[in-house]
């Protein structure tokens, strides 16, 4: 049974995604050094904690190039947005998630490579 304002439905509990706000990380990057930053976060993500499915959620959410299809990832996976942006969230078991500004946006201080 459960509340009277409980649901069944996925994603339900979940905030609508948003874009991350601005951010200006200490020292500009490239995109070379964004990536590797990236690929590091994303290489050692197992030991965070969590599960690998909802991970994997999560990094194929933060890779989409349209809010909406991020959005429909989250919710497939079940996964409850904290923070409205992805930096914060939660699968359905409790575990906590935490993602950094760098794997989700690029900073407003990116040098451009021509």
């Amino acid at each position: 049974m459960g509340c009277a304002g409980s649901t069944q439905n996925k994603g339900e509990n979940s905030k609508k995604l948003r874009k991350p706000r601005p951010w200006k990380h200490s020292q500009p990057l490239t995109q070379a050094e964004l990536k590797r930053m990236r690929d590091e976060f994303w290489d050692t993500e197992p030991h965070y904690g969590g599960q690998k499915e909802i991970w994997d959620a999560l990094r194929a959410a933060a890779d989409a190039t349209d809010l909406s299809l991020a959005q429909a990832i989250i919710d497939s996976a079940g996964i409850i947005i904290a923070s409205g942006d992805l930096t914060t969230c939660y699968d359905e078991r409790g575990a906590k998630y935490e993602l950094p500004k760098y794997v989700l946006s690029e900073p407003v201080n990116l040098i451009r490579e021509s």
